[in-house]
């Protein structure tokens, strides 16, 4: 019987032992991180996209945990330190999609398709970058029917679905409770 070799993953061998793979792209990113735009293959590029946006993403959680992580993946303190204060402040408002790529013909000598790999939202990028989406606030009942109604709630109304009548009957039991447990808590004082 033939041996079947499993693929684990969906990530690009790019033609390397995993050890040349993982120091190549540890290289990369902290390339990218120093000149904001590098040059590569098209494989290569792609790869290097899903790195970076996940080492950008950890200097935006600005935790310690992150900290150590992403000084596993780059290599100097100088862009370490980049990541964790300018580029965690440029992208506070994006939620992802922090680099961009841009295909760039092909290689001379071998005909590789050859890309670059930009952060956005820079100065000087090859095409501008869209502007963050958004985020949507959380979802609240009281402040939507609020809205619809163009004036505070106070007490549900029969002309509410009573899904929205129960819920607002709830938040209000709760509001009261907890204001008589701080009119407990002062009058013990």
């Amino acid at each position: 019987m033939a041996r079947v070799r499993v693929r684990l993953g969906n990530w690009n061998r790019l033609n390397r032992k995993w050890e040349h793979r993982v120091s190549m792209m540890k290289t990369m990113v902290t390339q990218l991180l120093e000149k904001e735009r590098i040059r590569t293959t098209l494989a290569k590029a792609k790869t290097l996209q899903r790195y970076a946006d996940k080492v950008i993403t950890l200097g935006k959680q600005g935790t310690r945990d992150a900290w150590v992580e992403a000084s596993g993946i780059v290599r100097t303190d100088r862009e370490l330190h980049k990541l964790f204060t300018q580029m965690a402040l440029r992208y506070r408002e994006r939620s992802g999609g922090f680099t961009r790529l841009v295909r760039a013909g092909w290689r001379e000598r071998d005909a590789a398709p050859v890309a670059f790999v930009e952060l956005v939202d820079r100065v000087g990028e090859l095409r501008p970058a869209s502007p963050p989406v958004p985020r949507p606030n959380p979802f609240s009942v009281r402040s939507w029917v609020q809205q619809q109604l163009g004036q505070p709630v106070r007490e549900p109304s029969p002309l509410l679905p009573p899904a929205v009548q129960q819920y607002l009957r709830d938040e209000n039991r709760l509001a009261a409770r907890s204001a008589s447990v701080a009119q407990l808590g002062d009058g013990r004082s």
